[in-house]
């Protein structure tokens, strides 16, 4: 994958595909420690102890289309590869938390790539979830909540 919000997409499409009705996803940058979070929580079906060990391999998935699943696979070499890590949180019936850090400045970190157009995609492809969604930079905080429209009636 070439920038981090199609990791983001991945992942998101995953948290559906386990039933998820409301995924947040949170980013924060800040500059000042040179760190860049992404973390994306749901309330899907979860994993159980021993489908969290395997979460990584990339020769391990659930679908029945393919014999492969690069996603977390893939996201954990991004996050080595910027001198940061991956944890997965996870729980049956609880859903599944998965956070990424990266060094902001490492030079082998990839961009974010177009995250508005990667939320967009999430909102018009699955209606049915409710997204929160938040960035933050530095001292700013950007916060969107599909739930907040709908309860609206929008």
């Amino acid at each position: 994958m070439e920038d981090l919000s199609l990791h983001i997409l991945d992942i998101v499409e995953n948290s559906i595909a386990a039933s998820a009705k409301r995924i947040e996803i949170k980013i924060e940058e800040d500059q000042a420690r040179d760190l860049l979070v992404i973390e994306i929580k749901d309330d899907g079906q979860g994993m159980d102890e021993q489908m969290l060990k395997k979460a990584r391999d990339p020769f391990f998935t659930t679908r029945k289309t393919r014999n492969v699943g690069l996603g977390l696979s893939l996201l954990t070499q991004a996050a080595r590869e910027s001198e940061g890590l991956v944890k997965i949180t996870s729980a049956p019936n609880k859903g599944t938390t998965v956070k990424a850090s990266f060094r902001h400045s490492h030079p082998d970190r990839k961009p974010m790539g177009d995250i508005d157009e990667t939320i967009k995609t999430i909102i018009v492809g699955h209606p049915e979830v409710d997204l929160l969604y938040e960035y933050k930079k530095n001292n700013s905080v950007y916060r969107f909540d599909t739930k907040d429209i709908k309860s609206n009636g929008g």
